[in-house]
Parts: structure tokens; C-alpha cells; sequence
């Protein structure tokens, strides 16, 4: 079978396109054909490592997240799976088997049933950037800890980076919870996007006073801030966020240090939480999982240009420049071809 794997740390061209032998599914794994393998930041940085040029064995095979139908199951997992159309996450975090290939063997619990209704291009599209939201929306103090329509009825949500992957599945996943959605972006084409997402207020950072605005929208402050750049907004964030609010940070914007205005957030007892969700509690990830399969099932996230987040394809071969896509920026969601 075809697989993409890389046995040394470092840019891109590590990754080499290779014949592999197909291998049976282990005590309790699937197998799964894969259609579309999904690339994230945590991919390439994966990839490249603290130090490139380490060596990486046994081969690694990239990418965390995919969907395909389980072809073959192992000891202990239930037969009733085979055949049926799965969405995967997390099936490379400390192990070798990513969605970079034609069939990859996944633990069972890191896949869900995909419903008809829903293509494999968003099935590729939700494990690390909707469950990384859903952590992101459900750490608040007195908010949430399960997401579903009504659940965060009359709250306010402000979402930094509303045309990023994360930020657009914080947008839907929010909306579709009854949450106000404010975010903010860096260009009216970003603006755009946000909007198609469902953002109820989008506004330009470049372009207008973030803290004055939000004020306007939400006097008494904002409930949940879903973080991209916490070094770069941290006043802001301080200076929008309300009683008993959080801010829960995803990504590392630059390994930028992160300095706090004390006394701001001290008043509203504000929290700051940090989100990684290859290491996020256990009970948390099982119900994030399952309310991000019923958001799915009723129809309320979607991909593509009409949702905010246009898709960039690329055939297996090819998996190299869908990294480097990836880690140059680009706006979207990619996605590698393995199957039509």
C-alpha cells in the first residue's frame, strides 16, 4: 500500500512517498481506508522536531486526523464497525501510524461513526481544530462543560482569529450553542470568511479599537475568549474579559513570553487556560467527541468556502507541499487525497 513516512526530523522534503506491506489490525485497533488525511500545525511541527535531522524510528507517518470506512477490526473491538464511515484524531500522537496513507490502523477510541450526511472532507476537518474549540468554549467557571444547542444561551464568546481552523470550528461550535459570537480578524477577505462561519460581530483589528468595540457589543464584558495570539492580546483580553471569564489560549503565537496585567484580572477573577488537546482530560475528550459527532449529525458545522474555511487539496504524492501549505499560513483547511 501507499504511504508517506519520514525517518529524520526537518523540513518538509523529509517526507518520502513509500511502498509499505498492509498490516493487520492489533488488539483492539481498526483498520481503516483512508480517504482524506487532514494536516494540522501540530503536523509539521511534529515533523520537523526540536532539532531537525533527528532520527525518527520506527518511520513515522504523518497526520494526526482523517476519515475513511473501517475495513478490518481487531481482538476485542466490535465487528458492527466494519464497513462503516469513520472521522479519526489524535492516530499519530505517540505512535507511527498517521492518515498519510491508503490504510492506517487506529486505536479504537480515537474514531467516530461519520453520518451519511457528512462528506469525508469534513470528517478529515474536525478532529484537532473542533475538539481544541470545544476545550477552548467548555473551561469557563459557571459555563458549560457539554455543547449543544441552548447551552450557552446568553453568553458572549469572542474568538481571536475568527478565519483560522480553530477559531472558525469555535465560531460554529459556539453558534450552534446559542452563544453571541463576536471574533476578530486581520482583513475584510478574513472578515468575510468569519461571517460565513456564523460570527454574529466581526471586527479588524487593524482597522478598529478591538477593546472599544467589544464594549459596545458586550458592556459587561465577554464570558469565553478562545486565544490564538495570548502574547499579542493579553491587554486586550484584559481589557473585554467579564466577571468570571476565561481565556483559553491554543496556540504559541511565535514563543512569544506571555506577561499579565494583574490587578485587571484579578477583579473579575478572571482564568487563563491553556489548551493542548493531546493531553486535555480523558472524561472531557470522550463527551467533547460526542458533541462534536451530534453537531455534525445536525448539520450545524460544515467546511469549505460557504462555512469560512476554504479547503486546499493535494494528492498523497504530494503530502510534502500540503505541509509546507500548512506551515506557510495559508487560510483553510488541508487536506491529502489518499482515496476518491
Amino acid at each position: 500500500m501507499r504511504a508517506i513516512t519520514y525517518t529524520r526530523t526537518g523540513d518538509p522534503e523529509v517526507l518520502t512517498f513509500d511502498d509499505r506491506p498492509l498490516a493487520e489490525p492489533g488488539p483492539g485497533e481498526v483498520r481503516v481506508r483512508i480517504h482524506r488525511s487532514g494536516v494540522n500545525p501540530t503536523d509539521w511541527k511534529s515533523r520537523r522536531g526540536a532539532e531537525p535531522g533527528t532520527p525518527v524510528s520506527p518511520a513515522q507517518v504523518p497526520d494526526q486526523d482523517g476519515s475513511g470506512v473501517v475495513d478490518a477490526v481487531g481482538h476485542g473491538v466490535e465487528e458492527a464497525l466494519l464497513g462503516l464511515r469513520v472521522w479519526i484524531w489524535e492516530s499519530a500522537y505517540q505512535r507511527a501510524e498517521g492518515t498519510a496513507q491508503d490504510y492506517a490502523l487506529v486505536p479504537r477510541h480515537n474514531l467516530a461513526t461519520l453520518p451519511d450526511v457528512a462528506s469525508f472532507d469534513l470528517g478529515a476537518s474536525l478532529g484537532v481544530p473542533f475538539l481544541t474549540a470545544h476545550r477552548a468554549l467548555t473551561v469557563t467557571e459557571g459555563g458549560p462543560s457539554r455543547l449543544e444547542p441552548g447551552t450557552m444561551q446568553g453568553r458572549t464568546v469572542l474568538v481571536s482569529g475568527g478565519a483560522g481552523a480553530v477559531g472558525n470550528a469555535a465560531i460554529q461550535l459556539a453558534r450552534w450553542s446559542d452563544a453571541l459570537v463576536i471574533t476578530t480578524v486581520s482583513s475584510p477577505e478574513k472578515a468575510n470568511l468569519a461571517a460565513r462561519a456564523g460570527a454574529d460581530h466581526v471586527i479588524n483589528y487593524h482597522e478598529q479599537d478591538v477593546v472599544a468595540e467589544v464594549r459596545k457589543i458586550a458592556p459587561d464584558g465577554v464570558d469565553t475568549i478562545v486565544e490564538v495570539a495570548a502574547a499579542a492580546n493579553a491587554e486586550i483580553d484584559a481589557g473585554v474579559i467579564g466577571l468570571h471569564g476565561s481565556v483559553a489560549v491554543y496556540a504559541d503565537d511565535g514563543g512569544s513570553p506571555l506577561s499579565l496585567p494583574v490587578r485587571p484580572l484579578m477583579v473579575p477573577n478572571a482564568r487563563w487556560q491553556f489548551v493542548l488537546v493531546y493531553t486535555a482530560p480523558r472524561d472531557w475528550k470522550a463527551r467533547a467527541v460526542d458533541d462534536v459527532s451530534a453537531a455534525v449529525l445536525d448539520g450545524a458545522v460544515r467546511v469549505g468556502e460557504d462555512a469560512g474555511l476554504p479547503l486546499h487539496h493535494f494528492p498523497l504524492e504530494r503530502t510534502a507541499e500540503a505541509h509546507a501549505a500548512v506551515e506557510a499560513g495559508v487560510v483553510g483547511k488541508v487536506l491529502v487525497d489518499v482515496t476518491d
